[in-house]
């Protein structure tokens, strides 16, 4: 078996924000059960036993919600002493811990630090366009807060990056969300387009990202980006770093930019896996880790032809010169066409983004 990556959600849904694009709201309101309430330290010992027992190279673990930190610290620490108990096999094992940042305070820093935990702080860029859409449940303001965090995290040398969903105000201040993020040193940056309700016609919501801004966007941030590098300045931005990748000739690591739906167990709190985050509906459930084996789930992945569905793509796709660094794009921003092929919503964006930028990524993958 090659390395396994598995996404928990010790808390199910539960968070102390109430975005108002939360994709995972969302897929809650399309299941049976709503929300699993928090993860038993029985259930987190079965997935990590099971994990370790199953993977080879090594083992990625990520913690996700909802919001993670509402499970608990005492919790993490425990599931890295599982860790240790059941990696046999000596296999490298990595920690990822994806928050909004508001419950994060030294102790937490602590924990980070000396576990080894890359974190993920979702911050929507200036204080314009964060708080627009990412609320407390109370209704206040987030953003200055989170300021916080990040400056706590720096003290604690904890690495982390920032993650910034693309909607149709981020996509707007672009200029002014770069420049603040290279003033407070945020070198490392996720930029993720922002999803609309499942079985809704996409682009209708007050939030909805246009294909063609977002196009514009993208160029706007790869002008930047560039310019960063040729001076010398190493700002990682995901999709661009993984877009250079593919034109030197590695693999992506992001699932979206690989044109195959890649092998993840996500799990929720009461141990039900699916194969993607934004799939966690009971139609693809693959088993339980308190049940069921890796092989066992992975054997559902294959009935349920997970990873099968997302190689459809359309005729145009195909014959689209941009399709080697495309790929396509993510399942979940994709509409289904009349000969059952799928194409991206994006498409518009990309190809738009391409036609400014491709020549120059080669460029830089030559140079670099």
């Amino acid at each position: 078996m090659p390395p396994v990556s598995i996404l928990m959600k010790p808390a199910s849904g539960s968070c102390n924000m109430l975005c108002e694009y939360c994709f995972y709201c969302d897929e809650q309101k399309n299941r049976t059960q709503k929300s699993y309430g928090m993860m038993e330290e029985k259930t987190a010992r079965n997935i990590i036993r099971k994990a370790l027992a199953y993977a080879e190279g090594g083992c990625a673990i990520a913690f996700q919600g909802g919001e993670p930190t509402l499970r608990g610290i005492d919790f993490y620490y425990k599931v890295a002493e599982y860790v240790e108990k059941y990696n046999k096999k000596k296999i490298p094992v990595t920690y990822a811990f994806q928050t909004n940042g508001t419950n994060i305070n030294e102790e937490w820093c602590r924990l980070f630090k000396n576990c080894g935990f890359l974190v993920g702080i979702s911050l929507d860029g200036i204080w314009k366009t964060h708080n627009c859409y990412r609320h407390a449940k109370n209704g206040k303001e987030t953003f200055d807060r989170i300021l916080e965090t990040c400056k706590m995290l720096k003290q604690y040398d904890v690495p982390f990056n920032i993650l910034t969903v693309v909607h149709d105000q981020t996509a707007q201040y672009l200029n002014e969300i770069y420049s603040f993020y290279s003033k407070k040193g945020f070198d490392y940056q996720q930029y993720i387009p922002c999803i609309d309700p499942l079985q809704q016609e996409k682009g209708k919501m007050h939030y909805s990202l246009d294909p063609a801004e977002y196009g514009k966007f993208l160029i706007r941030l790869f002008e930047k980006w560039s310019e960063d590098i040729h001076t010398g300045r190493s700002i990682y931005i995901r999709q661009f770093d993984n877009y250079i990748g593919i034109l030197k000739g590695y693999e992506p690591e992001a699932c979206d930019q690989r044109g195959c739906c890649g092998i993840q167990y996500v799990i929720e709190a009461d141990g039900s896996v699916y194969p993607c985050d934004f799939y966690m509906m009971d139609e693809y459930c693959l088993g339980n880790a308190n049940t069921d084996t890796f092989g066992e789930m992975d054997e559902n992945r294959k009935k349920i032809r997970f990873q099968e569905e997302s190689l459809k793509i359309s005729q145009t796709c195909k014959n689209c010169r941009y399709l080697k660094l495309c790929r396509g794009g993510c399942q979940r921003n994709r509409n289904k066409l009349p000969d059952g092929t799928w194409e991206n919503y994006f498409c518009e964006g990309y190809r738009l983004f391409f036609d400014t930028c491709y020549d120059k990524m080669v460029e830089i993958a030559q140079d670099f």
